[in-house]
C-alpha cells in the first residue's frame, strides 16, 4: 500500500499540492474560527457533575438572592472614600436593582465596603467597596464582562475621580486570557516561523526545503484550526482558546519532524545518483509507514484524553488528535509530491549528487556513536545512571501542588489582576469570591443557638477569615439571606484568607470539607446534609477530579500508544518497555517545572491541567522517537547481528532524532511568549521533557534496554534473530 501510495502521489504531484492548497483556502473562507465556535465558557473548566454546581443552584433556589458572583467592580481609594462618596455608590446601587440604569436593567448586584468588620477580614476602613455583579442565566460571560465595564466606566468611576475603579473576577479573568492569547499568538507564530525556517535551512543547507516545510506547517494550521471549530461547534463543546498556541507548536513540530525524515533521506537517495521522481518514490514508499505509525500514535495518545471528565481536556485531547491526524496526511502526500516536483533544486545550492548521505553510520555524529556504543556494551551501569538521574529530576513531583491561578497568572498590568490587587489591600483575598456552606435540616431555622455554635466553630477553622451566617442577624426576622425562606436550611458565607483560586484555599477548603460532619455534631446538629458552593469549592473539585484522571488517563494513554507499537513492531516484549520509558521524560520534567515554578520563583501552584496535557503530549511526542529508532533497529537487525543494529541505527538516528527534538522543544518553548503562567509552565515542561527525551531517554537509555533484554525484545515475531557480530572488540 505505500509503494501503491507513493506512486500515485508522485504521479498526480501537480494535482496533489494545488489540492491542499486549495482545501486551505476553502477552510479558511467558509469555517468559523475557534473564537467564532465557542458556545461556553467557564464551565468547560470544570467537571460535568461538578457537587459545587449543584449547590449553587440549590442556593439560588433556597435562598431570597444569590451571593456568588464571578465578575465584581472594586471600588477603591487609598486615602480613604468618603461618606458622600459612599452614598452616592450605594445609591447607584438602588438605581441598577430597580433597572433604572440605562442597557444595564438584566443587572443587579450588592455592595461589600470595609467599613465594618475585623481583621483579618478587612484590612483597611473605608477604602475599598466591592461590588458583585448578579446577571440573569441568560446573559453569557460576553455580556457580563460588556454589562460589569459599562457600570464602571459610565457610573462609577465618575464618583471617585480621584480612586480606582476596575472589574475583576473569574470571568473578566477568562477574558482576559483569551485576548493576551489572542493579542501574542502572531508572536509566537512569527518566532516559530523563523527558527523553523533557520533550523531546516541550516539543517540542509538549503533554501526551498525550509520553504516546503513551511507551506505544509501552514496548510496543517490552516486545515485543522478550522475543522476543529466546525466539530466543536457540532458536539456543542466550546474549543478553549488554550488550545490554539499548542496546536501551533505541535503542528510546527510535528510536521518539520516529518519533513526531515523525508528529505534527509530523499537527499541520500540522490546522492546515490538516482533519477528525482524514482528517488521520491522510493523514499515515500520507504518511510510513509514509519510517519504514519508515529502519527498515529500522537493520535491515539491524545484521543485517549475523552476518558476524562473535564470538558477543557476532552476538548484539548481531540483537538490535539485532529491536528496530528491532518498533519500526517499533508506530510504523507504533500511533502513526496513536492519532492517529486522540485528534485534536487530542493536542496540548492548545494548538490546532493556530490555529498555523501548525512544520516549513514560512517557520518553520525562520533560523541553519539560513542555513547550509542557504551550503552549497548554495558547496558547495566547505563540503565542505572540513567534511572538515577532521571529519578533525582523526577522528585520534585512530590512537592507538587495544584491549583487554579486564574486572575493571578495575568500579566501584572492586565485590568482584572489590577483590580484583583487593588481589592485585596482592603480586604482579604477570599472576599472577591468567597464560599457558601449550606446546612439543611428539617426545623433547622428554629435552632439559633446551634447555628451562632456552628458559625463560631467554621470562623476558628485554620484559614478562615470571617463567616456570615444566622449569628450575623442582630433581628429575628428571616430576609432570605443566610436562612432559607421555605425553611430547613441555613447559608455561611466563610471568606478564607487565601486566593480563592490557589492551592492554598483548596487546601484549606478540602480540610474544611472533612470535618464538616465533626464540627455538625459539635454544634449539635447531627445529621444535617452539608454542601458547598464557590469558586473555591468549585476548584477543588476541579483539581481532585483532575487528579482522579490520571488514574484512568495514563492508562488510556499508555494502551493506546502501545498498541500503535505493538502493530507497528509485530513485538509484545519491546512496546513494554519502550511505553514504560516513555513515562520517564514527563515525569522528570514535571519535577524540573516544581523546583523552577515553586521553589525558584516563589509560585504556590502548577495550573491544575498542566502536567495531564503535558504528561499526554510528551508520551505521544515520545512515541515518535520510539517508532523511528525502533523501527530503524528492527531494519538492521535483518543484516547484522542485534548489537551492531542498535549501535548502527542508534548512532544514525541519533543526528535526527535530536533536530527533531531540538526542533519540537523550541517550537513549544516560544509558548512561553504569550504572558500567562499556564502556558509558560507548559512550555517549559514541555521544553525540557523533549530534551530529556531525546538526548538521554532514545538516544542512551533506550539502546542499553534494547541491549539488556536482547533478541527476546523481538518475541513473538520473527524480526530480531541472532546473527553474528561484526562489531569491533573493545580495546
Amino acid at each position: 500500500m505505500s509503494h501503491r501510495l507513493a506512486s500515485l502521489t508522485i504521479r498526480l504531484r501537480v494535482l496533489v499540492v494545488v489540492g491542499w492548497i486549495a482545501a486551505a483556502v476553502v477552510c479558511t473562507l467558509t469555517l468559523p474560527t475557534i473564537r467564532e465556535a465557542q458556545v461556553g465558557a467557564l464551565g468547560d473548566l470544570v467537571p460535568v457533575d461538578a457537587q459545587a454546581i449543584d449547590a449553587e443552584l440549590r442556593s439560588a433556589e433556597l435562598f431570597a438572592f444569590p451571593v456568588l458572583s464571578r465578575t465584581v467592580v472594586v471600588i477603591r481609594d487609598p486615602g480613604g472614600l468618603s461618606i458622600r462618596q459612599q452614598a452616592l455608590i450605594a445609591e447607584r446601587l438602588v438605581q441598577l436593582n430597580r433597572g433604572e440604569l440605562p442597557r444595564l436593567r438584566a443587572t443587579r448586584g450588592y455592595l461589600v465596603p470595609n467599613v465594618l468588620g475585623v481583621a483579618p477580614a478587612v484590612r483597611e476602613r473605608s477604602t475599598t467597596i466591592l461590588l458583585p455583579l448578579l446577571f440573569p442565566p441568560d446573559v453569557g460571560p460576553t455580556g457580563r464582562n460588556a454589562a460589569a465595564q459599562r457600570l464602571a466606566r459610565e457610573h462609577l468611576r465618575p464618583l471617585v475621580p480621584g480612586g480606582f475603579v476596575g472589574v475583576t473576577g473569574a470571568i473578566p479573568a477568562r477574558a482576559e486570557q483569551a485576548r493576551q492569547i489572542e493579542d501574542h499568538l502572531p508572536l509566537v507564530e512569527l518566532a516559530t516561523i523563523l527558527f523553523v525556517l533557520a533550523a531546516v535551512g541550516l539543517y540542509f543547507r538549503a533554501v526551498l526545503a525550509p520553504i516546503v516545510n513551511l507551506v505544509a506547517v501552514a496548510l496543517s494550521y490552516l486545515i485543522s484550526i478550522r475543522v476543529l471549530a466546525v466539530v466543536g461547534q457540532a458536539l456543542g463543546v466550546s474549543v478553549p482558546s488554550e488550545v490554539q498556541p499548542v496546536i501551533v507548536a505541535l503542528l510546527f513540530g510535528v510536521v518539520t519532524d516529518y519533513t526531515l525524515f523525508y528529505l534527509s533521506r530523499y537527499r541520500r537517495r540522490l546522492g546515490e545518483q538516482q533519477d528525482a521522481q524514482a528517488a521520491a518514490r522510493q523514499t515515500a514508499a520507504e518511510l510513509t509507514p514509519i510517519v504514519v505509525t508515529c502519527g498515529m500514535a500522537v493520535v491515539a495518545a491524545s484521543a485517549a484524553l475523552l476518558v476524562a471528565d473535564l470538558g477543557f481536556l476532552q476538548a484539548f485531547g481531540p483537538g490535539m488528535a485532529m491536528a496530528a491526524l491532518v498533519a500526517v496526511a499533508v506530510s504523507v502526500t504533500f511533502i513526496p509530491a513536492a519532492m517529486g516536483l522540485l528534485g534536487n533544486s530542493l536542496f540548492w545550492p548545494t548538490r546532493p549528487s556530490r555529498e555523501r548521505a548525512v544520516d549513514t553510520p560512517r557520518r553520525a555524529d562520533r560523541l553519539a556513536h560513542v555513547l550509542v556504543a557504551f550503552a549497548v556494551r554495558r547496558p547495566r551501569p547505563t540503565i542505572l545512571v540513567c534511572l538515577v538521574g532521571l529519578t533525582a529530576m523526577a522528585s520534585g513531583t512530590l512537592w507538587m501542588n495544584l491549583g487554579n491561578p486564574l486572575v493571578r497568572s495575568l500579566p501584572p498590568d492586565s485590568p482584572a489582576r489590577v483590580a484583583y490587587v487593588q481589592a485585596q489591600r482592603g480586604f482579604v483575598p477570599g472576599a472577591l469570591s468567597p464560599t457558601v456552606l449550606i446546612v439543611e435540616q428539617d426545623g433547622i431555622e428554629r435552632r439559633p443557638a446551634a447555628l451562632s455554635r456552628l458559625q463560631q466553630l467554621l470562623r476558628a477553622e485554620p484559614g478562615v477569615a470571617e463567616v456570615i451566617g444566622p449569628a450575623t442577624n442582630p433581628t429575628d426576622q428571616r430576609f432570605g439571606a443566610v436562612l432559607a425562606l421555605p425553611g430547613n436550611a441555613a447559608r455561611f458565607i466563610v471568606v478564607l484568607r487565601a486566593n480563592p483560586l490557589g492551592a492554598g484555599a483548596i487546601e484549606r477548603l478540602r480540610r474544611l470539607r472533612g470535618r464538616a460532619g465533626p464540627l455538625l455534631r459539635q454544634a449539635g446538629l447531627s445529621g444535617a446534609a452539608v454542601s458547598f458552593a464557590g469558586d473555591t469549592a468549585l476548584s477543588q473539585e476541579t483539581v481532585d477530579d483532575t487528579v482522579d484522571n490520571i488514574g484512568r488517563v495514563v492508562p488510556a494513554v499508555l494502551l493506546a500508544v502501545l498498541l500503535v507499537l505493538v502493530l507497528f513492531l509485530r513485538s509484545l516484549v519491546a512496546p513494554l518497555y519502550l511505553v514504560l520509558a516513555a513515562v520517564l521524560a514527563p515525569l522528570a520534567s514535571l519535577g524540573l517545572a516544581v523546583g523552577l515554578f515553586q521553589g525558584v520563583l516563589g509560585n504556590r501552584e502548577l495550573t491544575y491541567y498542566v502536567p495531564v496535557a503535558a504528561g499526554v503530549l510528551l508520551v505521544a511526542l515520545g512515541s515518535d522517537y520510539n517508532i523511528f529508532l525502533a523501527g530503524r533497529v528492527w531494519a538492521e537487525a535483518r543484516r547484522r547481528s542485534l548489537e551492531e543494529a542498535i549501535v548502527v541505527a542508534g548512532a544514525g538516528a541519533a543526528r535526527a532524532i535530536s533536530a527533531a527534538g531540538i526542533v519540537l522543544a523550541v517550537s513549544f518553548a516560544l509558548m512561553a511568549l504569550i504572558p500567562l503562567q499556564p502556558f509558560r509552565e507548559l512550555a517549559f515542561v514541555m521544553a525540557a521533557g523533549l530534551l530529556i527525551d531525546a538526548f538521554i531517554v532514545r538516544t542512551v537509555l533506550v539502546p542499553a534496554v534494547i541491549s539488556l533484554v536482547g533478541y527476546r525484545s523481538g518475541w513473538p515475531g520473527r524480526w530480531l534473530r541472532p546473527r553474528p557480530s561484526r562489531l569491533p572488540p573493545e580495546t
